[in-house]
């Protein structure tokens, strides 16, 4: 029992909401007074519905740690071929695995009152992040999958949130890391 207990502390300690994934960089472009960078989960159309983190821009700099937490149950859904809107995603799209997936997108938002997260009052403007020529992508997978297409895009997904860098040229590269900096952040107006 005694040998038990340290080893149950551990597991607690490090399960939760550890990050699974951290992305820094730069805000560029129109940034608010008092901004903020969040992640988002968007729904199957786009549109964000829930923060799953965000920080203040300090300097023009940003450092988001996204938890390993399960995203809500409205931004889940299938993972299917005819449903990958990245970047350097062409037909033909296979997909091997059945999981479910999600997409967390990037917002700046002004935190008019202070308060560290968003309100139904603060106007949130989508900045796409790039790092150099790559487009960053963060998406949750329920469990292991790879998607190949054409032009030489493949791609891995382990369980949890994932950071793929694609870049797109006549063959599409992709990287993926749990430690993603030098992303830049545009805010256009």
């Amino acid at each position: 029992m005694t040998k038990l207990l340290p080893a149950l502390l551990l597991a607690a300690l490090t399960s939760g909401t550890a990050a699974a994934l951290s992305v820094g960089g730069t805000v560029t472009g129109n940034v608010p007074a008092g901004a903020r960078v969040g992640g988002f989960v968007v729904d199957s159309g786009g549109t964000p519905f829930a923060e799953l983190v965000s920080v203040p821009v300090a300097g023009g700099r940003f450092a988001l740690e996204i938890p390993s937490v399960t995203p809500p149950v409205r931004g889940v859904s299938p993972l299917r071929p005819d449903a990958i809107f990245w970047p350097g995603v062409l037909e033909p799209v296979n997909v091997t695995g059945q999981v479910n997936t999600a997409d967390l997108r990037f917002y700046i938002y002004a935190d008019g009152n202070g308060n560290g997260r968003r309100d139904d009052t603060e106007t949130l403007l989508e900045a796409v992040p790039f790092a150099g020529k790559a487009a960053l992508v963060v998406a949750y997978a329920s469990g292991d999958a790879s998607i190949t297409a054409a032009r030489g895009f493949s791609a891995t997904l382990k369980s949890g949130w994932n950071g793929l860098l694609i870049e797109v040229g006549k063959v599409v590269k992709v990287t993926q890391s749990s430690a993603i900096t030098g992303v830049n952040l545009n805010v256009e107006r």
